[in-house]
């Protein structure tokens, strides 16, 4: 947690002499190390590069700027820079209000005291910084998320509806970001995969963290199916339940398996063909040959080469169909 140590640079916006001797008075007791800068007006405050202080103390009424305006300016200017509102008691329900337009906090003027203004100070710096943080956060989220090459989206649990899409999907799907956003999740797929998509997201309500959640065709805008691979994750999107989906377009992935398939299924005929009706008259061939040799014991040595070369041809044949048949049985297409 960072300390009066750590605060270097302060800029008090007030245009009330007598206030900031108040406010400067305060600061200098609780951050003797800090550099405590003044400005009385708005134009003052732009000029001095408000985003590099650690701290700004705000007074809302300002001879060229106040109230909301100068909220959103000042936001706008440093914002990421806590902003610690200044009011009197007056103003005290729109210093209320100044907290949800983003400033870190406020201070009555008459109730100033050292120890108050240095907690509120420190304080909201730490705030800041979570802030800063989860805002970062969510910037590289969106990045992640708009920059994937995939189609991905998010919807609501409850309603289905389209809550966010990436580019990648308004490119595959061919739906604008507006029509996408006027969508449900049920709408891209065809009327006989609904209860499918029901199912998987009934069974994914009880499931915790990332997971594919299956393969399931959609529809495109012109009519186009196509067949995708799911995976998702349930997440908190701007306080709604809502699952994160990943969509990965395996239509050709499939028709190639498909067609590779229908190839092994091919190939195991024609070995089917070659083991069974080649094999069964060069079997026959085979034997024919060695009653041959049994019968005609006697030939001439030339003769019976001959033969004998016949019957090791056909031996090596029926090597060669039998391996061939093997392999065939072996082929088994591999997880893609």
């Amino acid at each position: 947690m960072s300390s009066e140590e750590d605060i270097n640079q302060i800029l008090v916006v007030e245009d009330n002499e007598g206030d900031y001797v108040l406010v400067s008075e305060a600061l200098e007791e609780k951050f003797p190390t800090s550099t405590i800068e003044w400005v009385s007006t708005f134009k003052d405050a732009v000029a001095k590069g408000p985003s590099d202080y650690d701290v700004i103390l705000l007074d809302l009424s300002l001879p060229d700027k106040s109230g909301e305006p100068l909220i959103k300016e000042m936001l706008s200017l440093a914002s990421r820079v806590p902003i610690v509102v200044l009011t009197g008691y007056a103003d005290r329900s729109f210093a209320v209000k100044s907290i949800h337009l983003g400033m870190s906090d406020y201070m009555i003027k008459d109730e100033l005291h050292p120890d108050i203004l240095s907690r509120s100070i420190i304080y909201s710096i730490e705030r800041k910084k979570v802030f800063n943080r989860l805002e970062e956060s969510e910037h590289r989220y969106r990045e992640l998320f708009h920059l994937s090459p995939l189609p991905m989206w998010v919807f609501d649990e409850t309603s289905l509806e389209f809550l966010d899409v990436n580019d990648a999907a308004i490119r595959a799907y061919g739906y604008s970001r507006q029509e996408f956003l006027s969508m449900t999740v049920a709408d891209i797929r065809p009327g006989e995969e609904r209860e499918k998509l029901f199912k998987a997201i009934e069974s994914g309500r009880s499931h915790q963290g990332y997971r594919k959640a299956g393969t399931f065709l959609h529809t495109k805008k012109n009519g186009e199916k196509i067949t995708v691979e799911i995976s998702s994750n349930p997440i908190n999107f701007s306080g709604r339940p809502a699952t994160l989906v990943l969509a990965n377009d395996i239509t050709l992935k499939k028709a190639y398996i498909e067609t590779i398939e229908e190839q092994n299924k091919r190939l195991k005929d024609i070995a089917w063909v070659q083991s069974h009706v080649v094999r069964a008259p060069l079997a026959r061939l085979m034997g024919l040959v060695s009653l041959l040799n049994l019968e005609f014991a006697d030939l001439p040595k030339d003769k019976k080469e001959l033969l004998d070369h016949v019957l090791v041809s056909a031996s090596e044949l029926d090597e060669v169909i039998k391996e061939i048949n093997s392999k065939t049985r072996k082929i088994d297409l591999p997880d893609l």
